[in-house]
């Protein structure tokens, strides 16, 4: 095979998950995402994803709970940054940096934001280094 006709394929990891809006579905998003980023390889990474998971999945829980409805943690790694999203259903609540927790997600995250919607929906972002 020529060298010239090898393509270099990038590796984009992903991850999703439902949880219940509740404290245990807020510890239970810090854990799998742990071990997910030990599935990938990415053990390195971990204990800073694991705090900003930790922070966005309790105030998902906390701010953004609407009885009988879950919240959605998604990962993904790809060119060197690792994305947590979290998403819940109280897009008329928006994230303030003033609490304890989006301080400690501002610490450590590379970037951090807010997308909203779809109705009823938003979706606090964080992006982390994977150098």
């Amino acid at each position: 095979m020529n060298e010239e006709n090898i393509q270099l394929v990038a590796s984009v990891r992903q991850f999703g998950i439902q949880l219940s809006a509740t404290p245990r579905g807020a510890r239970l998003a810090r854990l799998l995402a742990v071990e997910q980023l030990r599935s990938w390889g990415l053990e390195y990474v971990a204990r800073p994803a694991a705090h900003v998971v930790a922070e966005l999945a309790v105030n998902a829980v906390t701010h953004g709970r609407v009885p009988g409805r879950d919240f959605r943690l998604a990962m993904s790694a790809a060119g060197g940054t690792l994305r947590i999203e979290v998403t819940d259903t109280r897009g008329d609540r928006l994230p303030v940096a003033t609490g304890r927790g989006l301080l400690i997600v501002e610490g450590l995250a590379r970037s951090w934001g807010v997308r909203p919607g779809p109705v009823p929906r938003k979706t606090v972002w964080a992006e982390l280094a994977l150098s």
